[in-house]
């Protein structure tokens, strides 16, 4: 209980959390840019290989 008090009540402990909540946010950002570009460049192979052109 007391490590959990540190780490709301104290800079140090703070700090901490909010480097992983920003990591957290990070990682949400990535995925979603990463999954964003996966899908567009998926279709656009299964254009080409429609069109007979891959």
């Amino acid at each position: 209980m007391h490590a959990l008090m540190d780490f709301l009540t104290t800079d140090y402990g703070l700090m901490s959390l909010g480097v992983i909540a920003f990591m957290f946010v990070m990682l949400a950002y990535i995925y979603r840019f990463v999954a964003k570009h996966v899908a567009e460049d998926t279709a656009a192979h299964d254009k080409l290989v429609r069109e007979g052109r891959a």
